[in-house]
């Protein structure tokens, strides 16, 4: 039901996860758990979030055995200093209820603190120490990035980014690609803003009978992104993981790309300057 990307670090991850942000609790476990039954196996938390404990369950009852699961984490901003960084990490994994995460980011780079990469040498350490499988970032621009090689020599091998219609993240994208880090977008359907609505993508889906959401995830995919898209029903949850029996063309790619903004953000959450705890 759906296909992968191969990390830098030789791992591999589906090309499409489920988000589950505000996904709490009993109620937030059993529709983790539908998900992971409809063929889900990437599942995004974080530290922040408050449910990694709640994803563990879901991945311990499921079923699915737990070395197909790529299950994520992510540091929170409160916890850059390496010390309370790895005790984070591992405080995650014991929250999870699981030996290891799959994949652990750092969840802001926080410039303003700037103490964003001694957080990176933590995740290293991390993983070193088996915690965590994958490193990786969110919300990281360029500079950020090259920082972290720079003074690590280890790049992350993903770099999670708002990423839809409106913000289509073409330079990051490039520079993530130069570097075979791979881009997740998060908020790919645009947190329900009007760019589903838009009269290309409509008149897109109705060439192919799909839903302007598949249209948008699959373009995402044709960029080489992977998207995250969070939903708790089942049917739509069906719906945003079928999308490898299609393909647009080059041009429906580059027309969809045309709807970026400049001021695309959904809430100016501007890495250079945004600050997050």
């Amino acid at each position: 039901m759906t296909e992968h990307y191969v990390l830098s670090d030789g791992f591999q991850i589906p090309k499409v996860g489920l988000g589950t942000y505000q996904l709490k609790g009993v109620d937030g476990s059993r529709r983790i758990e539908q998900a992971l039954n409809v063929g889900y196996r990437l599942l995004d938390s974080a530290f922040n979030y408050e449910n990694e404990g709640t994803v563990g369950r879901a991945i311990r009852n499921s079923g699915v055995p737990r070395d197909q699961i790529t299950f994520t984490s992510k540091l929170a901003g409160r916890h850059h200093d390496y010390q309370l960084a790895f005790e984070a990490i591992e405080e995650s994994v014991m929250r999870s209820g699981l030996d290891y995460i799959d994949l652990y980011l750092i969840h802001w780079p926080n410039p303003k603190e700037n103490k964003y990469v001694e957080a990176w040498r933590a995740l290293i350490d991390a993983q070193r120490a088996g915690l965590v499988r994958s490193i990786g970032v969110c919300n990281f621009l360029p500079e950020h990035i090259q920082r972290l090689e720079d003074e690590t020599g280890i790049l992350p091998v993903i770099n999670q980014v708002e990423l839809h219609p409106y913000f289509n993240q073409a330079k990051q994208l490039e520079f993530d690609q130069a570097n075979k880090i791979i881009t997740q977008a998060w908020s790919p359907l645009g947190r329900q803003n009007a760019s589903l609505n838009e009269a290309i993508i409509t008149e897109i889906s109705k060439r192919y009978n799909r839903s302007n959401a598949q249209i948008v995830l699959r373009w995402l995919l044709q960029l080489g992104a992977l998207p995250i898209p969070k939903s708790g029903h089942i049917l739509r949850q069906i719906e945003n993981l079928s999308l490898f029996d299609f393909n647009l063309s080059a041009e429906e790619v580059a027309l969809m790309s045309t709807l970026t903004r400049e001021d695309g953000r959904n809430k100016d959450q501007n890495p250079a300057v945004y600050q997050e705890f």
